[in-house]
């Protein structure tokens, strides 16, 4: 199983586990053989004749009285004792505070029939940081079957043209031949017909056999190799999130890098005089400036100072 496949599972699979927990499928089931026993559209708070606003005490005082009603020593038929115990079931749910708040929340928004139903974003309301990793992962994975699809036409391109370029060197046969033979293949272009009505067949490229191996033959000369290794297999780390992570860290590695090897811009103008070369100022031809008085000012570098101007004897 590959790697997208196996992420897409798992995100599933999480997300099925937060959408319902184990007290939930027990809501579920009671909501239905309720209704199923009770008549369609029976809720808890129906059955016991309560509102859904009615206290603890309310409620416990309901059960009583339709307990008595329903007990099995006063009722004779098949599903007395089934309809009793489910009756104890919902008092209990009702009179405690946490199960009674997760079936108000299904009284309100609706039990859902069957576990594909609209209710389920209602019921888990995924984040946005669940939702953009669930979007990742699924155009992730998209990409990838993409890259397969076009690998495997790629695969079938190209043994269609290594066979037909075989074809043309070794005829309809298939034996080899020994040394290299050049060929034109018809790369199965659109044929059209000429003035006088000939076909024209359609792109034709130069090859070149030489034993198992089929090149192809560009017009400087150079020959390609066409075989599976030309075909760009399917990778994970060429889908576009992996891909713009990596880019992401080369980018900062290399930022990093770039001020890592930065000179200093400031340099100290002793640290300046020290390094400074006087004679390439003084002896070059039109370095500096000739004052009146017969002095030369040397010239001054970039990011340097000016020194002091110099008598000539």
């Amino acid at each position: 199983m590959k790697l997208p496949t196996i992420f897409t599972l798992i995100a599933l699979l999480v997300t099925v586990v937060l959408a319902w927990e184990k007290e939930d499928h027990e809501i579920f089931d009671l909501v239905s053989a309720v209704e199923g026993s009770e008549g369609k559209g029976t809720t808890f708070y129906s059955w016991l004749d309560v509102p859904s606003t009615a206290s603890t005490t309310e409620i416990a005082k309901a059960y009583r009285k339709l307990s008595m009603q329903l007990h099995p020593d006063k009722n004779l038929g098949k599903n007395v004792h089934e309809r009793f115990a489910r009756l104890g079931v919902v008092a209990t749910i009702l009179r405690n505070p946490e199960s009674r708040k997760r079936y108000d929340f299904f009284y309100k928004n609706g039990v859902p029939k069957w576990r594909g139903t609209g209710y389920y974003y209602s019921r888990f309301r995924p984040g946005l940081g669940t939702v953009a990793v669930f979007l990742i992962l699924l155009t992730s994975s998209l990409q990838y079957v993409v890259q397969r699809m076009t690998y495997k036409r790629d695969l079938k391109r190209i043994e269609f043209v290594a066979r037909e370029a075989r074809l043309a060197a070794w005829g309809t046969k298939l034996v080899p031949i020994e040394g290299q033979r050049k060929v034109k293949v018809n790369l199965g272009g659109t044929e059209r017909y000429d003035e006088d009505g000939y076909r024209v067949p359609g792109r034709m490229i130069d090859m070149v056999v030489s034993g198992d191996a089929v090149y192809i033959l560009d017009e400087s000369g150079d020959m390609h190799p066409v075989d599976s290794s030309t075909a760009i297999a399917p990778a994970v780390s060429r889908t576009w999130f992996i891909a713009l992570l990596r880019s992401s860290v080369e980018i900062l590695a290399g930022k990093l890098k770039k001020g890592d090897n930065a000179v200093p811009a400031a340099v100290s103008e002793s640290e300046y005089d020290e390094g400074y070369d006087s004679s390439a100022a003084s002896d070059s031809p039109g370095s500096g400036t000739v004052t009146p008085n017969g002095t030369r000012q040397a010239a001054v570098k970039a990011g340097g100072r000016r020194r002091k101007a110099v008598k000539r004897r």
